[in-house]
């Protein structure tokens, strides 16, 4: 649209006003050549003499284009003539003006019928209502902005589809052969099956390598004939043995626990060179299905053959090149066509198309000497961890080239974190030194690769660099058991020395650093937090902490739940009261339920809540959520039950909450500090028998033997 010259056309003015009390504005039309294109103007002038040679706004419209033009402000707008059809308000509309459409009508007309058939002409388009005149202009609007805009999205999928295209023509053909023959001899390890049914001293074989089935006498026999007859070794499940037709080695299966059809699947990537010097890392499912075969015979099911398919199918490409995004092209159905196509990007929602960890080809490692990878560390980078998304890696190390000198130094746990884009393990991205890029003192690197690169560990090298402190290596690695972070340990060490701060964790826990046991790490964890927690409380309620008696309580979960009291002891105070009246059968309903669900050893005690206050208090020394009102309404109402774990020698602190059900007897959840799962094999295994326990009957019987021992 030539604006320039539109703005040099003269205005047509208003020849005349109207009498009517309604209107304010009043809509003239002319179509006019401008650059050998008709263009439509509409001009809205004031219902007022003085106000009839200046336009409020000119709009202009040609067939692919328009314009809207304020003279008072000499500005252009691309603003559609109504803001939202049907419930927008007109671009001249201002503050205190009409908003009713019956009224909106009568406020804006057009000067005359002629300019209604001009619009109509120019328009050729239909509206329901002829006194909302505006809306033909609204609709020839709405037409080129929704054309101009499927034209860009036309565009923008040609050009997807021809790099789509593209990509494909220079994508080497994968070697499907080569790659399921080497899964089922590495992966799958050759594996064939020997479904057999006993009947006597035979037994019915099927073989899934041969497919055969046949008869075959594991037990030897009296009469002479039997030495000629076929003979195998006896069934067992889980057993392997050798096929009596093909001699094929397979793991017996019982016939009464197949039911038809079993698999496994393992996932794949496979490098190739792309182009000059790029990369395209193909994710490849390999599956191997076993069918055993029945049918009906006199005495029940027969098995008639037995059979293994071994498939694959590609599922996504990554697309790597020098200077550009990764890209990823994925493998998709059309249900509607029956055929299947590539197409540049995922499924939404839960369709979502995942690339998880896989096992990765020697032949990638080939294909990358020459290429923008070749010194990516990715081989010894899977050599640490055994299974790994290389798209991931790759994807990262093109951002980060550092992680190849991280890899070659051993700090396996800090390149894993990097890959998960992990927050806080760079300190200074354009570093090359691993010191100033992982920002902490030259000195801690050796010490940081003879842990393999933990991230804990490396957390406090970074705060001891931050703070600008010079500790010993061993107080570095036990601040790190406590996991302790920079502001607590900064508050903490205003009051006290480092190590009288870690002697005292170790003291209150009872447990020494460098066990290298998840039990008595998750124990210093919880007391390092319970104190740095303590002495926050007391400085924010004014103690002053350069007071021994106030750093050294003799009873730390004693003197922090007081402070926990004590800080918001009025609200608390409160909220326990409104519990305690709101959910009263918590507190009539405990005896019964410690009767049913008691249960100790020499280590553990487990109980139903007291009451709903100590359901509240559970879960804000231990920082869930269990004192929220569902969990407190459940339990009042029976429908599950807030359960306490603790230690044995200590059963007034907190350790572990669960919520078990109540009609069919079964963990839903359970929780420690901070929603995290301390211990969590041990205790997982310990609660699985507590709850055998609980439903064969016998924790009362547990409880009365070990009271009698």
């Amino acid at each position: 649209m030539k604006k320039k010259a539109i703005e040099k056309i003269p205005y047509f003015g208003l020849k005349k006003t109207s009498r009517k009390k309604d209107v304010k504005y009043i809509g003239v039309t002319a179509v006019k050549i401008v650059g050998n294109e008709r263009h439509l103007f509409l001009e809205i002038y004031r219902n007022k003499k003085k106000l009839k040679d200046t336009p409020v706004v000119r709009i202009v419209t040609t067939k692919k284009d328009f314009g809207t033009y304020y003279p008072e402000k000499d500005t252009w707008t691309r603003e559609k003539i109504e803001a939202e059809r049907g419930w927008g308000r007109l671009i001249w509309q201002q503050n205190g003006d009409a908003s009713g459409w019956q009224q909106i009508e009568k406020e804006s007309i057009l000067q005359s019928a002629d300019d209604l058939e001009r619009l109509k002409k120019f328009c050729k388009g239909n509206v329901w209502n002829e006194n909302r005149w505006w809306e033909y202009i609204y609709d020839l609007q709405d037409d080129i902005v929704t054309t101009a805009r499927r034209k860009i999205e036309r565009r923008k999928h040609e050009r997807r589809q021809q790099a789509l295209a593209d990509r494909m023509a220079h994508t080497k053909e994968l070697p499907e052969k080569e790659i399921l023959g080497r899964a089922d001899r590495l992966y799958f390890h050759n594996q064939h099956y020997l479904y057999y049914k006993k009947h006597g001293c035979w037994a019915h074989i099927a073989c899934s390598k041969c497919g055969g089935v046949t008869d075959a006498r594991w037990k030897s026999g009296i009469s002479y004939e039997s030495q000629f007859q076929r003979w195998t070794e006896e069934p067992r499940e889980g057993r392997y043995g050798t096929c009596p037709m093909c001699g094929a080695r397979g793991e017996y299966k019982c016939q009464g626990k197949v039911k038809g059809t079993h698999d496994k699947y393992i996932h794949l990537f496979l490098g190739q060179k792309y182009k000059e010097n790029g990369m395209v890392i193909r994710y490849v499912e390999v599956g191997k299905k076993w069918t055993l075969g029945f049918i009906c015979g006199d005495k029940g099911p027969e098995m008639y053959n037995a059979s293994e398919e071994l498939s694959g199918v590609e599922i996504a490409r990554a697309y790597f090149e020098p200077g550009k995004k990764v890209q990823i092209d994925y493998h998709k159905h059309d249900p509607y066509m029956g055929k299947d196509f590539w197409d540049d990007c995922n499924l939404y929602g839960m369709a979502n198309i995942p690339i998880g960890a896989g096992l990765i080809m020697s032949e990638t490692y080939e294909e990358m000497k020459g290429t923008i990878f070749q010194y990516s560390a990715l081989q010894e980078y899977e050599k640490s961890v055994r299974e790994v998304n290389p798209i991931d890696y790759l994807e990262r190390y093109s951002q980060t080239p550092q992680i190849e000198v991280l890899v070659k130094m051993g700090l396996t746990d800090v390149v894993e974190k990097l890959v998960k884009c992990y927050y806080g393990i760079v300190a200074d991205e354009n570093a090359r030194r691993p010191d100033q890029f992982l920002g902490i003192r030259k000195e801690r690197v050796k010490q940081l690769i003879r842990k393999k690169g933990d991230t804990h560990l490396l957390g406090v090298m970074q705060m001891e660099k931050r703070q600008g402190q010079n500790w010993t290596d061993e107080q570095v690695e036990h601040l790190a058991e406590t996991d302790l972070s920079g502001t607590q340990v900064e508050m903490a060490t205003r009051y006290m020395t480092l190590q009288k701060l870690l002697n005292r964790i170790e003291k209150y826990s009872g447990c020494e650093y460098g066990t290298e046991c998840s039990s008595a790490l998750a124990r210093i964890r919880h007391t390092a937090t319970t104190y740095a927690d303590y002495l926050s409380m007391r400085i924010n309620l004014g103690y002053d902490l350069n007071n021994t008696v106030y750093q050294q309580p003799q009873d730390l979960e004693a003197a922090h739940n007081k402070m926990v009291m004590e800080t918001n002891k009025e609200e608390m105070d409160k909220h326990l009261k409104e519990v305690a009246e709101r959910y009263p059968e918590i507190r009539h309903i405990y005896r019964g339920l410690r009767n049913k669900y008691l249960y100790e050893d020499d280590k553990y005690i487990i109980r139903p809540a007291r009451s709903a206050e100590e359901i509240v208090m559970e879960g804000r020394l231990l920082h869930h959520c269990v004192g929220g009102n569902m969990y407190l309404d459940r339990h009042n109402k029976g429908e599950t039950y807030i359960l306490m774990l603790r230690f044995k020698a200590e059963p007034d602190i907190p350790y572990i909450t669960v919520e078990i059900d109540e009609k069919n007897p079964r963990i839903l959840q359970w929780y420690g500090d901070k929603d995290k799962k301390p211990d969590e094999k041990n205790m997982q295994s310990w609660l699985n028998t507590w709850l055998m326990k609980l439903k064969t009957g016998t924790l009362t019987e547990t409880i009365q033997t070990a009271a009698i021992a």
